[in-house]
């Protein structure tokens, strides 16, 4: 079954993997997984591969580059919460 998951609650779902952890490894524990953000929907697994990092240390890290690798569009207008828009 699929999966589904606000941009402003991925951090604490990238807190249930363990760590270090490669992109690839990451990438793979979320395909399939439905991205919701304020412009659509995307696969976070394609997202997570799309990131510039080889390696995370922790969820922290995850959640800052998977911001690098969306379009401003995704994450909203300033001012709105993450995916809530």
């Amino acid at each position: 079954m699929s999966q589904s998951v606000k941009l402003n609650s991925v951090e604490t779902l990238f807190g249930d993997l363990e760590y270090p952890i490669t992109r690839k490894e990451a990438s793979a524990a979320y395909a399939g997984t439905t991205l919701l953000l304020a412009d659509g929907e995307t696969d976070l697994g394609r997202v997570v591969a799309e990131t510039v990092s080889d390696t995370f240390e922790g969820p922290d890290e995850l959640f800052a580059d998977l911001h690098t690798a969306l379009p401003i569009e995704a994450v909203g207008e300033p001012g709105q919460s993450d995916g809530d828009a």
